[in-house]
């Protein structure tokens, strides 16, 4: 198997992690259970006790017109769909150029915004077990139940492309940070927002270490200068601590940590218990 020496600390948009070896996947026989999928890591905190991980091969990178659908590989960058979506005049995909990242890890989190999401034309996936339709998927708000690399979906097809969309995804976009971040750090609880209540607690624009909530969208952890890990659980944790004590609600992460000590169902940042 082909392995690529990777350094997350340039390679991540967080600019965080160290250079670690990742395999690469091009025969689906070869993912296992220990192994740990990775995209263009656009929402991932990368922690100094990783597991073991996996990048999809260039070989995945696709996208095409096939039989009246639109067949597009996992390692696809957003960008490169949205452009080919504008080139070929196909509609429903106008809001991923406003999404970093690759199409497993789109399709894997239902990424999207507001109502507009990946899910929302899907058809089929294949993943290394096989072929999965749409129907057979759990999925919700920022949420799937899928557990094996996605090496390609299937989309409904509609002609169309819609500019007066991209400028409406564009104005949505437009009050977050353009310092190194994983996006937005936790989802939306249901009828409320994680930025308004992490602002409620006096974290806004507070730094520690290196990291800070954004001063110009409290949901954004943002890196400003050499932010460390354990910078970035403190105030993840600090965070969710604060907002429980004071409204009584936990908010969920919405960024990927890959931390040995951090990930499961045990990992003290999924219960409030844990504090």
């Amino acid at each position: 198997m082909k392995t690529k020496s990777i350094d997350f600390s340039k390679f991540s948009s967080i600019r965080i992690g160290e250079t670690i070896k990742v395999d690469i996947l091009e025969n689906p026989d070869d993912f296992t259970k220990e192994h740990c999928l990775i995209g263009s890591c656009n929402n991932i905190l990368m922690g100094t006790q990783p597991p073991k991980l996996m990048k999809l091969s260039k070989i995945y990178d696709y996208i095409k017109i096939e039989d009246n659908t639109l067949k597009i590989g996992g390692a696809t960058p957003s960008g490169k769909i949205a452009s080919f979506c504008k080139k070929h005049n196909i509609a429903d995909f106008e809001f991923v150029s406003h999404l970093p990242g690759t199409l497993g890890g789109l399709v894997y989190m239902n990424a999207g915004l507001k109502e507009y999401e990946i899910f929302n034309n899907l058809i089929i996936i294949s993943t290394t077990k096989g072929i999965s339709n749409k129907e057979a998927i759990d999925f919700g708000y920022r949420f799937t139940n899928i557990k094996e690399p996605i090496l390609d979906a299937t989309f409904i097809l509609n002609y169309g492309f819609d500019d007066n969309k991209v400028e409406m995804f564009k104005k949505m976009r437009s009050n977050q940070p353009s310092t190194p971040s994983a996006g937005s750090c936790f989802k939306n609880p249901q009828g409320d927002y994680a930025g308004r209540l992490i602002e409620a607690v006096g974290l806004k624009g507070k730094p520690i270490g290196g990291m800070e909530f954004s001063s110009e969208h409290a949901n954004f952890l943002v890196n400003n200068t050499n932010g460390t890990f354990e910078d970035a659980i403190f105030l993840i944790q600090e965070a969710q601590k604060r907002v429980f004590d004071e409204f009584g609600i936990w908010l969920e992460c919405e960024i990927k940590i890959l931390d040995k000590r951090y990930m499961g169902k045990d990992s003290p940042l999924l219960k409030h218990t844990a504090h």
